[in-house]
């Protein structure tokens, strides 16, 4: 069986002990960065490798949003606008700027799976607030969150059209955030009303999608005492609850700041809180031998999420590339 975790990678190429880790350990994916990335020919032996080593198809993550998130870069892969880039280009037809969104993802996917990469950790439905830390700035498609669930869902459905699974982040919000939780813990004092008719509504508009990362956020209106990734009350009656999220539900990196504890706390926290999987990232073996100590298996509800997640792999729907590329260098010559 396959366990509750997903696992970051050394470098460019397995090493035989990383082989023989992932085959004991049995995460239920990997997550890949630059480091992992020197050309298609390359990533690809490296997503086979891993995916070998486990024994069965996992998920393969990677974070390419566009712009300052994108792991892939060129010149070995195509340049992606940032998230805001959509409506700057087409700020008087939103249904346009949805349109490109939807066709940049598209090609985004058939990328991905070029290299054996499934997942995306994209759309990110957080709602800047005026004043919040620059971490989300021109990741967030909009600064109303209408626009943001909608642009969210054109990037959604573009994944999955490419049979990439797509993951929404950061639930329950992290656009009110006055800090980096890769490097501090932030807190966020909004009432429940204010969190209610903004923070959620992209994550309650998209509540159907398959996959979802959590905060590393405090929201003192429901739990002050942790962060949403370890908190079961926001877990339960926000995440579950409110918003009616029912699809895979995995945490934010363990190794940020954030949080406290060492590493094997930090995982059975997040367990415990009520997530599925816990995400891992830093691709030390000593990390993902220790978060393996505590991860359980995937049963239950958590293995059906998983399953019907990984369902998404088998939708691929054509496309026209021309097309597509026509509405990307569209939106970054008019964004730029």
């Amino acid at each position: 069986m396959l366990s509750a975790f997903i696992a970051g990678l050394e470098g460019p190429e397995l090493t035989p002990r990383e082989a023989a880790v992932l085959r004991a350990a049995r995460p239920c994916g990997v997550i890949l960065f630059a480091r992992n990335a020197v050309d298609p020919d390359q990533l690809r032996r490296l997503t086979g490798a891993a995916s070998a080593a486990v024994g069965e198809d996992i998920l393969v993550l990677v974070d390419q949003e566009g712009g300052r998130v994108q792991r892939l870069r060129p010149p070995q892969w195509r340049a992606l606008p940032a998230a805001a880039a959509y409506l700057r280009a087409f700020p008087s037809d939103p249904g346009r700027a949805a349109h490109a969104a939807r066709a940049s993802a598209r090609l985004t996917a058939a990328d991905l799976r070029a290299v054996g990469i499934n997942t995306n950790c994209a759309p990110l439905l957080d709602v800047p607030e005026p004043g919040s830390h620059a971490v989300i700035g021109d990741r967030a498609y909009a600064g109303g969150a209408e626009q943001v669930a909608s642009l969210g869902a054109a990037v959604a459905e573009g994944l999955m059209a490419g049979g990439v699974l797509p993951v929404m982040k950061h639930i329950p919000g992290h656009g009110r955030a006055t800090a980096d939780s890769h490097f501090d813990l932030p807190v966020v004092g909004a009432a429940r009303e204010a969190l209610e008719a903004v923070d959620f509504v992209p994550f309650r508009k998209l509540a159907a999608l398959p996959a979802a990362m959590s905060a590393h956020v405090v929201f003192t209106a429901y739990d002050a005492d942790a962060p949403a990734s370890i908190s079961k009350r926001v877990t339960q009656d926000v995440i579950r609850g409110s918003i009616g999220f029912d699809g895979l539900l995995m945490s934010d990196d363990l190794a940020m700041k954030a949080l406290s504890g060492s590493v094997a706390e930090k995982a059975a926290a997040v367990i415990a809180a009520g997530s599925d999987v816990v995400l891992a990232c830093n691709g030390g073996l000593e990390e993902t031998e220790a978060v393996a100590s505590v991860a359980p298996k995937l049963a239950g509800r958590a293995l059906q999420r998983f399953e019907r997640a990984r369902a998404v792999f088998g939708q691929q729907q054509p496309f026209e590339i021309a097309e597509a590329e026509a509405c990307l260098a569209e939106v970054l010559h008019l964004a730029a």
